[in-house]
Order: C-alpha cells, then sequence, then structure tokens
C-alpha cells in the first residue's frame, strides 16, 4: 500500500516538520509513504476572486503534473466533502484497499484552497472538521488519522 500526501507549499516551522518526521516513521510499519510539495503561488494585497482563481488554477496544475492516472485521489476540501471518525476511516480506507486501490494520494490545498483543476480529477472529497486549519497542520492531523487508521484495521491499541 502506497500513501501519497501532496500540498502545496512547504513546511517551515521545525515543530510541524518534526510531528510530520514522527508520523512517517510510525507508518513506515504500515505503508510506503510519499510526501509532495508544490510550490505555491504569491498572493497579491489588491487580490480579488479573479486572481484567487487563477492562483488556484496554477496551484492545481502543479499538483496534477505529479499524480499518476492510476492513483485514486481523496481531496481534503470543505466543499461537498465526506466526514468520518476515525473508525469509519479506517474503515474506508481498508474498503479501498481490498478494492485493489494500492496508491492513495490526500491532496491539501494551499491557502486559498484547490482550483476546480484538481477538483475534477479528485475521486472523492473527505472533510476533517467544519474548524480550519493551517495546511501545515492539516498535514499532520491527516497523518495522525492515516496512522490511527492503520492501528485500527491492525486491532493495535493506540490512545483515544
Amino acid at each position: 500500500m502506497k500513501i501519497k500526501l501532496m500540498t502545496i507549499g512547504k513546511i517551515k516551522e521545525t515543530f510541524y516538520q518534526d510531528a510530520i518526521k514522527e508520523y512517517a516513521k510510525r507508518l513506515k510499519a504500515y505503508c510506503e509513504l510519499e510526501f509532495v510539495e508544490v510550490n505555491d503561488e504569491a498572493i497579491s494585497k489588491n487580490s480579488n476572486a479573479s486572481l484567487d482563481n487563477m492562483i488556484k488554477e496554477k496551484e492545481g496544475e502543479r499538483l496534477l503534473s505529479k499524480i499518476k492516472d492510476n492513483e485514486y485521489v481523496i481531496l481534503l476540501d470543505f466543499k461537498d466533502s465526506k466526514e468520518y471518525d476515525s473508525v469509519e476511516f479506517a474503515k474506508h480506507l481498508d474498503t479501498l484497499m481490498t478494492n485493489g486501490k494500492s496508491s492513495i494520494t490526500f491532496v491539501i490545498g494551499g491557502s486559498l484552497g484547490l482550483g476546480e483543476n484538481i477538483r475534477k480529477r479528485g475521486n472523492e472529497k473527505i472533510l476533517l472538521s467544519k474548524m480550519t486549519f493551517t495546511h501545515q497542520m492539516t498535514k499532520v492531523i491527516i497523518l495522525e488519522q492515516i496512522y490511527r487508521a492503520f492501528k485500527i484495521l491492525n486491532n493495535e491499541t493506540y490512545h483515544k
């Protein structure tokens, strides 16, 4: 099983980097993990909806260039998204793997969100929370949930 985590922009804060490294280390026992970071676009102080959409589309093109045809793509998004608790999420990942999805890619948008181009490529959208998190924090949260899912699927204890 291969899990790819794609993000727009780099993680600069060492405390996030440390948490990401910790979950990456833990996940080695369960899957092959790949990180892909694409450059974000500068956002103008005089931005408007049209410029924001152009930025999201450019960032989306960068993401799309790194996604292979056989990857099952899960967008972390607010719009029309399914919300899971941890046990449901684990069961969902298990179902995907059982149905032959051997490469699952999670995509985290930039500060403006995701463009329509990447939305069209996504196989599904999930919502981590109705609250808003930075994309740096979202990366840590989804890694923790993926790790938790594997612990659940393997009937291994993990703090609740």
